[in-house]
């Protein structure tokens, strides 16, 4: 098993539902587990596994996913510092929640037992806004991000000396146990160990630069690729630009949820763009050729049909929102604009469509087309 589409990584169809995707996830999960299975590669695997059932597992990153495709949806994770310290690469991020059988199968249900481990870093989520469109055709943004990064000093140890040594107080379980006597019997609760905050592990020599927590707080500049064909309200994950973690723990992840600018002449509608046009009562009658700028700014001929309706959608195709290789379609709305200036030349043809118009539908009461828009003139 390759790294690859999530679908096949986790060996069920595009149609397969939550049940389906939790059992296939177990299987797999037990199977590949690297305190399971002894062969090469098994740990990348696993990873791979658990990336993808964090993704198809979770409704609105599914969702997003079938939109932008799995390349377009895993390059959108990844960015770069615009400076101050260079390039800052994430990691993987396993989510295990809610699948405390599968551990208790491995570990015979001893979780809480033992050392509570580094603990990884929160996620972050930031709201950006673009317009419509840079969400059409894709954008790179550098924004503004702060949050935690490891200490420089002492390395994220917490350390001046970077060594660290088992807790005394919880005997490295980052726990504290306390029992009380009730009439139903003892109670026994636990909660994080104040003396090493729950890691199980303390510093040699408190490093000072950051009082021992091994986080600085910093503000960085970074580089996102916002991909073509973003809609409003989806987000975007950059794995490891959250909050640092624990000293040998993976940061958290960054959020960017992404908020669409209306446009002032088009209007999305799935993966189609909607516009309008006017056009004189002449050209709605004997059709014609006009030229429409597209969301990008170029110039494209339409035709217009002799005899065209008001409100009537004429397809432009391919110029619509473009997305995993299949663009969708511009919808250009005619509005007939009925003049409310026209000269002697004018009047006069218009009067003499209306008399023709008169003498054809008399017989049968009907009004003509330019008596519904210009209204009955008086006979002089």
């Amino acid at each position: 098993m390759g790294a690859g589409d999530y679908y096949e990584i986790l060996e069920v169809p595009r149609t397969a539902g939550e049940k389906e995707i939790k059992k296939a996830y177990r299987n797999l999960a037990r199977k590949y587990h690297p305190d399971v299975c002894k062969e090469a590669g098994a740990e990348e695997k696993f990873k791979q596994i658990n990336e993808a059932y964090s993704v198809l597992s979770d409704e609105q990153k599914r969702a997003q996913y079938d939109q932008m495709g799995h390349e377009t949806f895993t390059n959108a994770s990844k960015g770069s510092y615009a400076g101050g310290g260079g390039a800052y690469g994430g990691g993987f991020n396993a989510d295990f929640s809610g699948f405390g059988d599968i551990f208790d199968t491995f570990f015979g249900g001893a979780r809480g037992g033992g050392p509570r481990g580094p603990q990884r870093g929160d996620d972050l989520l930031m709201r950006i806004q673009i317009p419509l469109d840079q969400a059409v055709a894709g954008v790179d943004r550098e924004i503004e991000v702060y949050h935690t990064e490891p200490c420089e000093a002492c390395g994220g140890t917490g350390s001046e000396t970077r060594n660290l040594h088992t807790c005394t107080r919880c005997g490295g379980s980052g726990q504290m146990r306390q029992a009380s006597q009730t009439i139903f019997g003892q109670f026994v609760r636990t909660a994080p160990c104040t003396e090493c905050g729950g890691r199980g592990r303390v510093p040699d020599k408190v490093c000072k630069p950051c009082g021992g927590s091994g986080h600085t707080r910093v503000r960085r500049k970074v580089n996102v690729h916002i991909p073509a064909g973003i809609d409003n309200g989806m987000r975007l994950r950059m794995e490891g630009y959250g909050e640092a973690g624990d000293y040998g723990a993976q940061n958290g992840d960054l959020y960017i949820e992404v908020q669409v600018l209306p446009h002032d002449r088009f209007v999305r509608s799935g993966d189609n763009l909607e516009t309008l046009v006017e056009i004189s009562p002449a050209q709605a009658v004997l059709g014609s050729t006009i030229e429409v700028q597209t969301i990008d700014k170029r110039t494209v001929e339409l035709k217009i049909p002799a005899g065209v309706q008001f409100n009537t959608a004429l397809k432009i195709p391919g110029e619509g929102v473009k997305r995993r290789g299949r663009p969708g379609d511009l919808l250009v709305r005619v509005r007939i604009v009925t003049p409310k200036q026209l000269k002697d030349e004018e009047k006069e043809l218009y009067r003499q469509i209306l008399e023709i118009e008169g003498k054809k539908h008399q017989k049968s009461g009907k009004k003509g087309f330019f008596q519904d828009i210009m209204g009955k003139v008086k006979d002089r």
